[in-house]
């Protein structure tokens, strides 16, 4: 009984030593494999410059609409409001399937011809669907002041085709490709490409 309880366990060392010893082989080859993948991983970033700044520029018009909002809503933003545009009585009508451009003395074409091809990076933007002129004035004067304060930047200004107003007359439209020309800040403007709200919108460059 003795002799077969040693011939047991010899036998339970033997597997258990096999099974260790297959254990840390398995441990070497998975080692030897996360190394060589570590390597190549490091030959493949080698050519990778990091970035020189942190700060990141979305194309979500969220966090300035909400502050827009919020100063519309505030009753002593409303009474200190300055109007900066002139009497509107000559305000031009345009059709709502008209390209509307517009460019300041000085302006370098081939900042222009970027402008108007859709190739600058849009930081910001402005959504005025559904809001009275009133609201729309508000609105675009402190998303002009509140947008990013950089050089040449470029944000896109949602005014529709007015499509659906009375007389089919995109009067929100005409009256944002007055305000526009009118403000210090813009440089050029020019109508979206489709695939960014074609004539309904406008790239609009700002300077700083």
């Amino acid at each position: 009984m003795a002799k077969l309880d040693l011939t047991t366990l010899k036998k339970q060392l033997l597997a258990k030593q096999k099974a260790e010893k297959a254990a840390a082989k398995k441990a070497r080859i998975q080692k030897q494999r996360d190394k060589h993948e570590q390597t190549l991983f490091q030959q493949a970033m080698s050519d990778v410059a990091p970035l020189k700044q942190d700060k990141v520029y979305h194309d979500n018009n969220k966090p300035v609409a909400r502050r827009i909002e919020k100063r519309i809503d505030d009753e002593n933003a409303r009474s200190e409001f300055h109007d900066p545009f002139s009497d509107e009585q000559d305000i031009m009508d345009v059709k709502p399937e008209e390209i509307l451009s517009f460019c300041r003395n000085g302006i370098q074409k081939s900042a222009f011809r970027k402008l108007r091809s859709g190739a600058l990076h849009i930081c910001d933007e402005l959504d005025l669907h559904g809001a009275t002129l009133k609201q729309a004035k508000q609105m675009l004067v402190y998303f002009l002041q509140e947008t990013i304060q950089i050089e040449n930047c470029c944000v896109r200004v949602i005014h529709g085709k007015g499509q659906r107003s009375k007389n089919n007359k995109p009067v929100l439209k005409s009256h944002v490709n007055r305000w526009l020309s009118e403000h210090e800040r813009v440089l050029a403007f020019h109508s979206a490409k489709p695939k960014d709200g074609g004539s309904g919108a406008l790239y609009v460059l700002l300077k700083r």
